[in-house]
């Protein structure tokens, strides 16, 4: 009974978020609330919720400050010179542009939203691209490609602040074995990156380069009015940041809330202006920071009720036994297809928990699931339910048909990189 309760709440919950009957934040608390009441558990359910909220607390918090602090950076143009030395080095060679997207988009899709970093880049480099005439899907894979593998990753991104969320996990456990996984999947995207600008350079001819050389230099060396010693003391703080991080000697929301903190008192001195920025990036950062305190809910009542119990020993049933010692490698697989057709809410609030609590039955812990439902999340960037490729298709002027065509395979190869990364650095345990 238990089981099928959880299987209905999990499917009504990602039907009405992918036919967008609700909105994620009313479907996570809407939906596990009635089923749970109508498994007779209403004089617990006060409990439940707010256990799920404590688990899920330290990842809004770090949610929200990231989202902040890296808003900031973006605002006093801490990447502008990295945007404007790759035109500059570039020189029309479409394989260097086709590289130097790949670093700018590696580097913006650190504040982990796609919206941003799709704007900025095609912002910064698709009038190069339309200049020498150089196919705009070679910008759009790598970006996309880009955010899967950095902002997909880092604890303060999409899909891993779900996982983490909804699992109750420590990030910094989660994310430390997850460097070399981002690392291949950075170089992938670059060799990537090298054999498709290859390909664009044989088929412009030296002719068409040599042409707009002099134009994309001359966009490359337009002057940008920027504070060129807060550009430093931003990029200090930020690689201070991130040695913390690395170190593992505070928790990482508790790095961000100081780092914002630094980085507001620095950049904008004056109150108004604080506030003003406070007010133009919580636009950002409050909607993703409700639905993950929203998924504890999720969460809470599913492990309060024991539904996610039962609905685990169900799929163990399924799974061969002498399949249990390759269960994160199953997860990661499996984590394609489903995250290609699924909403990133319905995949980590729905799906994961029930992956996560079958793991346990072949004793993997959740953070290994954790990672590799991550890592299988890549291809979740360009199918119908992310909301940012639609503002993506919108810069680049194409339809969906043609970038999934163009893109599909370039992120599979990716994929596969990561995962056999992941399995043999241990960031996925066998």
């Amino acid at each position: 009974m238990l089981s099928i309760l959880g299987f209905l709440t999990i499917a009504v919950f990602t039907y009405l978020v992918m036919s967008k009957r609700l909105i994620a934040f009313t479907a996570i608390i809407f939906v596990p609330v009635i089923f749970a009441l109508l498994g007779g558990f209403g004089s617990e359910l006060g409990d439940m919720m707010v256990q799920g909220v404590e688990l899920t607390a330290p990842t809004a918090v770090l949610l929200l400050f990231a989202i902040l602090y890296f808003g900031i950076m973006m605002d006093t143009g801490l990447f502008d010179p990295v945007s404007n030395m790759i035109l500059k080095i570039a020189k029309g060679d479409p394989v260097k542009i086709a590289m130097g997207t790949a670093i700018l988009a590696l580097l913006v899709a650190l504040d982990g939203d796609g919206t941003t970093t799709y704007m900025i880049i095609c912002s910064a480099m698709l009038p190069v691209y339309r200049k020498i005439g150089m196919n705009p899907l070679i910008l759009a894979t790598v970006s996309i490609m880009s955010l899967g593998i950095i902002a997909g990753s880092t604890p303060w991104g999409g899909s891993a602040t779900r996982a983490i969320s909804v699992l109750g996990l420590n990030a910094n456990e989660y994310f430390i074995p997850m460097l070399p996984v981002m690392v291949a999947g950075a170089i992938s995207t670059l060799a990537i990156a090298y054999f498709l600008g290859k390909r664009e350079r044989k088929r412009l001819g030296a002719e068409v380069i040599a042409k707009y050389n002099q134009e994309i230099a001359a966009t490359a060396e337009a002057p940008v009015k920027k504070n060129s010693k807060i550009i430093w003391f931003n990029l200090f703080l930020t690689l201070a940041i991130m040695g913390v991080l690395i170190l593992d000697v505070v928790e990482l929301y508790i790095l961000f809330i100081i780092g914002f903190a630094i980085a507001l008192v620095v950049n904008f001195p004056n109150i108004e202006e604080q506030k003003k920025v406070l007010k133009q990036h919580a636009s950002n950062a409050i909607p993703v920071v409700s639905l993950v305190l929203g998924a504890g809910i999720f969460t809470g009542i599913l492990q309060g009720t024991e539904m996610v119990d039962h609905m685990a020993n169900d799929i163990v049933s399924i799974i061969p036994s002498a399949f249990g010692d390759y269960y994160t490698i199953i997860v990661a697989i499996i984590g394609l297809p489903l995250s290609f057709l699924m909403s990133n809410d319905a995949f980590f609030f729905g799906a994961l928990p029930v992956l996560a609590e079958a793991g346990s039955q072949y004793g993997v812990d959740s953070v290994s699931i954790a990672r590799a439902s991550v890592i299988g999340q890549t291809i979740h960037l360009i199918g119908p339910t992310s909301a940012p490729l639609w503002v993506l298709i919108e810069l680049i002027r194409s339809d969906l048909g043609k970038l999934q065509k163009y893109t599909m395979g370039w992120i599979l190869l990716t994929a596969v990189v990561m995962i056999i990364v992941g399995i043999l650095t241990g960031a996925m345990v066998l």
